[in-house]
C-alpha cells in the first residue's frame, strides 16, 4: 500500500499542511517542534482509526480548535486507488469516510490498510508489562483477521458484564446469581476459546518470522524465542481440548474471583516471554538487546501483514536512527530499500541522517519506481525523498472585507 498524499487541518501543530509523498523512503526532516512525528500519527489515524501516542481523539485537535480532519489518498499494490477522510469534533465524535462512502465502525475499516509504527516507545515491548506485549499482538492479528477483532470486542463486553456480577458480589458478600454468572461465563469460555486458538496459531507462524527478522538486523549467534502457554499445558490444541482447559481453569479460581471482584483467566491475563538463547529478554537481555529485539518484533510484524494480508504495510520510522550506531543504521537502510518492504515514512531532525552516500543512493533507487500521476508511467517524475516540514505546513490567512 503506498500513501501517495496526506492532507491534515487542525490536528496538533498542524493548522493545514499538505504532503505528497514518494513510493519508496521518505525523510520528513526539520527542527523539533513543528509537527513531524504528527505527520506519522495522522497517517496511522488513517490507517487504525486512532493514534498511536494517545487514546483520547479530543487531545490531537489543535488548540482551541472545534474539528480536526485528516484525508489521505491509497494506491494498493494491485493499483486499486482508496481515499479515507476522518473527521472528529467533540460534540459529533469521529467520523470515517472511504471513498466517499460514510463507514460506520471503525472495526470494519481496519486490516484495509496495514501499518507498522517503529517509535523510541517500542522498547515498552520488551521491558513493560504483559499489557504491552498483548497489545502489540492483538494489534497485529487483528490488522490481518477482522473476525479476531470482532471476537476481541466482544470478549471485552463480556469480560466487562461478568466483572460486574463479581463485583456486586463482593460487595454484598454472597455468592454471584448462579444462572446469570454462569451465562456469561460460558460466553467467556466460548469467544475467549477463539481468541486462545487464533494466538496460538499466530505464534506458530510469527515465531519464524521474528528468528528471520533478527538474524538480519542484530545477531545470526543469539537465538531469539518467543514463550506462550496460555494455560497450564496448553501450546497447541484443538477448539475443544481449549475449551476445556479454559474452563477448568476458570473452576480453579472461581472461589478467588469471588474474593477479589475480577476474572482472574482469560485472554485478558496472557502474557509473551520473549527470550534470547532461552534467557528472558525482558531480564537479563542489555539495552542493545532490547533495541534489536524491539527492532526484530517491527521487521517480522511486517512480513507477518505482508503474508496474511497480500499488501505491503506501510512502515513509519519515528526518530528511530537517533539511538542506533552506524552499524545498525547501515544495516536496516539496506533492508528497508529491498522492493518488497515498500514505502517507508521517516521523520528524523536533520535530512542527512544516512549520510551523503546514502542519501544518494536512496534517491536514485527511488526514482525508478516513482509513478507520475499526470502520465501513469514508471520512472517519469522525480520522487520526493527528503520533505522539510516546514514547507508542507501553511494557514490560510483569512479573508479581507
Amino acid at each position: 500500500m503506498i500513501l501517495k498524499q496526506i492532507k491534515l487541518k487542525n490536528f496538533r501543530a498542524h493548522i493545514e499542511s499538505e504532503i505528497s509523498f514518494s513510493d519508496g523512503l521518505n525523510i520528513i526532516s526539520g527542527p523539533n517542534g513543528l509537527g513531524k512525528t504528527n505527520i506519522l500519527e495522522a497517517v496511522h489515524y488513517l490507517c487504525l482509526t486512532r493514534s498511536f501516542l494517545t487514546s483520547s481523539d479530543r487531545y490531537v485537535l489543535t488548540r482551541d480548535a472545534s474539528f480536526f480532519e485528516i484525508e489521505g489518498r491509497f494506491e494498493s499494490d494491485s493499483g486499486r486507488a482508496l481515499k479515507v477522510r476522518i473527521a472528529f469534533s467533540p460534540t459529533e465524535g469521529k467520523k470515517i469516510f472511504v471513498n466517499g462512502s460514510h463507514t460506520v465502525r471503525a472495526s470494519e475499516f481496519v486490516g484495509r490498510i496495514p501499518v507498522v509504527i517503529f517509535s523510541p516507545d517500542d522498547y515498552v515491548i520488551t521491558a513493560g508489562g504483559p499489557e504491552e506485549r498483548r497489545r502489540f499482538m492483538d494489534t497485529m492479528i487483528s490488522q490481518s483477521s477482522r473476525i479476531y477483532l470482532d471476537d476481541l470486542m466482544r470478549y471485552r463486553r463480556i469480560l466487562k458484564q461478568r466483572n460486574q456480577l463479581l463485583q456486586r458480589s463482593r460487595r454484598m458478600s454472597s455468592p454471584p446469581d448462579g444462572m446469570l454468572f454462569g451465562s456469561w461465563t460460558s460466553e467467556l469460555i466460548d469467544v475467549g476459546s477463539k481468541i486462545y486458538a487464533k494466538r496460538l496459531a499466530f505464534l506458530n507462524l510469527f515465531s519464524g518470522l521474528l528468528a528471520e527478522a533478527y538474524a538480519r538486523i542484530g545477531s545470526v549467534v543469539e537465538r531469539p524465542g518467543i514463550r506462550y502457554e496460555p494455560l497450564p499445558g496448553l501450546k497447541e490444541g484443538s477448539p475443544s481440548a481449549i475449551k476445556t482447559a479454559f474452563a477448568k481453569k476458570l473452576e480453579e479460581v472461581e472461589r478467588r474471583e469471588q474474593e477479589r471482584g475480577i476474572t482472574l483467566a482469560g485472554p485478558h491475563r496472557d502474557d509473551l516471554l520473549f527470550t534470547l538463547d532461552d534467557l528472558p529478554v525482558r531480564r537479563y537481555a542489555s539495552q542493545g538487546q532490547h533495541r534489536s529485539f524491539g527492532m526484530a518484533l517491527k521487521l517480522a510484524q511486517y512480513y507477518y501483514l505482508l503474508e496474511t494480508t497480500e499488501e505491503s504495510p506501510v512502515l513509519l520510522l519515528d526518530d528511530v536512527f537517533d539511538n542506533l550506531d552506524e552499524d545498525r543504521i547501515r544495516v536496516f537502510t539496506s533492508i528497508l530499500k529491498e522492493p518488497e518492504m515498500g514505502q517507508s515514512l521517516i521523520t528524523a531532525a536533520r535530512k542527512n541522517i544516512f549520510g551523503e552516500t546514502e542519501t544518494k543512493e536512496l534517491t536514485e533507487t527511488t526514482e525508478e519506481a516513482e509513478t507520475s500521476e499526470e502520465t501513469g508511467e514508471r520512472g517519469s517524475a522525480r520522487p520526493e525523498n527528503h520533505i522539510d516540514i516546514r514547507e508542507a505546513m501553511f494557514s490560510k490567512e483569512p479573508e479581507q472585507n
